[in-house]
């Protein structure tokens, strides 16, 4: 059915790819395995419920699905925020990874309004 485009998908695995690379590098730093888990989890996991979402059969459930995806990123968020802190990885590194993020929830965050309102 797919209710998404291809370049919606590609990027939200590109995101994924992208916090890997960066759960990898704190992998080999031996930082804390929680936090290399937490992250890899969540910034995964997005992409998984966005590939969910785009093939709900209802409105009601892509929305549901598009809003854990915005659950999953604000936690990688989180989690990318810390490592920043810690100075793990460098910051200026990790900035533009928190950007795309930051506009991955708020595309997937319209979609939810746009979807919520066409089901009044």
């Amino acid at each position: 059915m797919g209710r998404l485009g291809a370049l919606t998908l590609e990027r939200v695995e590109a995101f994924g790819d992208r916090v890997l690379d960066e759960a990898e590098a704190l992998q080999k730093q031996r930082r804390f395995g929680r936090v290399i888990d937490q992250l890899a989890g969540c910034g995964t996991s997005s992409g998984a419920n966005v590939y969910e979402a785009d093939e709900a059969m209802t409105r009601k459930d892509f929305a549901k699905s598009l809003g854990i995806v915005v659950k999953e990123l604000n936690e990688t968020k989180y989690w990318l925020r810390l490592v920043s802190r810690r100075g793990w990885i460098k910051p200026s590194l990790l900035l533009p990874l928190i950007q795309e993020c930051e506009e991955l929830k708020s595309v997937f965050g319209s979609m939810i309004v746009r979807t919520r309102a066409k089901s009044i």
